[in-house]
């Protein structure tokens, strides 16, 4: 009876362990590469240049005129987008949910190629369509100038229609088919179904598309860079500062000041999105479209008028990526995929090496924190539940700031870390943190108790429950983070732009080296390869999900 007590006490110990260890090592990676970086910019931001504590970096940008351009440029910017990108994104999500067109699961992937490759790919094909030499513009011979705010509004626009579109298209799906029954049995037309229940019931779904939207446009880098010309906006401007003019503290000003709209629209979109979703009811039935030519060849139309324009962005620079001399030579020829500036190839295979330890670091990190906080009280669970949903309201910009400040600090223990690829990648990481965070709470909370219950009543200690339970059934969501986190580091670039060295850059700011240097053709050339690298990722992604589903379906 003793050694069956001195068992049972020795698995729950270990247990214990088991759940320490899930709880400190991400924490202590969340603190490490998150919360001190952030605080370091905000020390900075107050340490004048004598060294003191004081609010003078504020003053002095405040009484910048350059700030508040940049600060009206991005609101207008940012504002605009997010007005004809909620228009955009509900025909689209309305004609694939509620209508039965043409080839829709096409239309979904033309939509979403935007995230699959680095931002400022939208600007360099805006560049190819309708800049100087631009193939519409000579062909009309009308001179346009795309680089401003107009490059800025399309560029951007077409960066965050997909997660317009995901966002509604889930509020969408979430309707109750019963309510519109009875609205046809009571002889509503189809307009006022749309105005007065379909709009109401997504109102909080559209909020949240559109602070999604808004956040994502105020603070990417990448089509400001590219097709920005001189209309400046915060992230530029914060560029400016560190790169430029190498005014570290009033970059870490800037940063903190972008900070405010970026935080406040990342809690608004929470509180719609909870609303939206927290109020759909289980036993709703789903709404299954009926083909109505009247209502569906309009929409089937202007959503594939909509899914082009991603399609003739991409496409154009694929297709100037083989063009001989754009656009006076369209001969075909590989001569710009023999890319020997900017560091050849590479930043690319160091992007694929960093985006692998991402995924994998990443994965292991909010698997593990997940499992620690599942078996936790709730008032302890709440607090590290907030800092994991605070890297989704901080741009990429400043986080990359934050890690100069943090790490290249001569005589610190961490010191070794700045300029490496290992930096890089935990950078990645905690940039996208609160989606993986999210996806793999959303996986844990699926995987049956009962099962995990069964498991340790015949013995098994909390470490096997998770290697050959919890794990094994959590499968997929595993693999979808592993990935996501994968193709989100391939195409990243406001995050890493201050953190590459003479030996260690990336694919995305090489890229950006070749527009700035006039090599535009490699430029396209460099952008098509890391695009095929993520896409071939997306495809194996895909593969590995259809194989764990069929392998399930098989063993039920």
């Amino acid at each position: 009876m003793s050694l069956l007590r001195t068992g049972l006490r020795s698995a729950a110990d270990l247990d214990r362990v088991f759940i320490a260890v899930c709880l400190i090592v991400p924490l202590a990676a969340l603190g490490l590469f998150f919360v001190y970086p952030l605080a370091t910019v905000a020390l900075r931001s107050v340490t004048e240049p004598g060294g003191s504590i004081g609010l003078g970096n504020f003053a002095v940008i405040l009484r910048s005129t350059s700030f508040w351009r940049a600060t009206a440029h991005s609101l207008t910017m940012s504002g605009s987008t997010t007005a004809v990108v909620l228009v955009l994104g509900l025909v689209v999500a309305f004609a694939l949910r509620r209508c039965r067109i043409l080839a829709g699961t096409l239309v979904m992937g033309a939509v979403a190629l935007p995230l699959l490759m680095p931002s400022l790919v939208q600007g360099l094909g805006l560049i190819f369509l309708l800049g100087r030499n631009g193939l519409l513009t000579k062909a009309s011979g009308i001179e346009i100038n795309i680089y401003g705010f107009w490059g800025l509004l399309i560029a951007n626009g077409l960066y965050a229609l997909p997660q317009a579109v995901l966002i509604i298209s889930a509020a969408l799906r979430s309707a109750d088919a019963r309510i519109y029954e009875a609205a046809e049995i009571l002889g509503t037309s189809p307009w006022r179904q749309f105005r007065d229940i379909t709009l109401p019931n997504i109102k909080f779904g559209l909020l949240s598309a559109g602070f999604v939207v808004f956040t994502v446009t105020i603070t990417d880098f990448g089509n400001a860079a590219t097709i920005g010309g001189d209309y400046s906006i915060l992230a530029t401007e914060i560029y400016n500062q560190v790169v430029g003019q190498m005014n570290f503290n009033l970059g870490a000003v800037v940063g903190i000041m972008l900070l405010f709209p970026t935080v406040l629209a990342f809690y608004l979109e929470r509180v719609a999105s909870q609303r939206q979703f927290g109020s759909h009811s289980d036993s709703a039935v789903p709404i299954v479209p009926v083909w109505t030519p009247r209502r569906d060849v309009p929409m089937t139309v202007a959503a594939w008028l909509i899914a082009l324009l991603p399609i003739v962005t991409v496409g154009v620079v694929v297709f100037a990526s083989f063009v001989w001399l754009w656009p006076y030579r369209f001969d075909l020829t590989l001569r710009h995929y023999a890319v020997k500036v900017a560091g050849g190839y590479d930043p690319l295979w160091t992007t694929i090496y960093i985006s692998i330890w991402a995924g994998l670091v990443g994965t292991a990190l909010t698997f593990a924190l997940g499992v620690a906080l599942q078996r936790m009280p709730r008032h302890a669970v709440k607090p590290i539940y907030f800092v994991c949903m605070l890297p989704a309201a901080v741009p990429g910009l400043v986080l990359g700031l934050s890690y100069i400040f943090a790490f290249n600090a001569p005589g610190t223990p961490i010191y070794f870390l700045y300029g490496s690829a290992v930096l890089i990648a935990f950078c990645n990481v905690f940039h996208y943190w609160t989606q993986g965070f999210l996806t793999t709470m959303t996986g844990l909370r699926l995987v049956p108790a009962s099962l995990q219950e069964t498991a340790a009543c015949l013995g098994a200690g909390l470490p096997r429950v998770m290697r050959d339970v919890v794990a094994p059934h959590m499968a997929p969501t595993i693999v979808s983070v592993f990935f996501f986190l994968f193709m989100q580091s391939m195409v990243t670039l406001s995050a890493v732009i201050f953190l590459i060295t003479a030996s260690v850059s990336v694919a995305s700011v090489s890229i950006m080296r070749l527009d700035e240097a006039g090599f535009t053709s490699q430029a396209a050339a460099y952008a098509t390869c890391t695009m095929g690298v993520v896409v071939a990722a997306s495809i194996v992604m895909r593969v590995l999900l259809a194989l764990m589903t069929g392998r399930r379906k098989s063993a039920g």
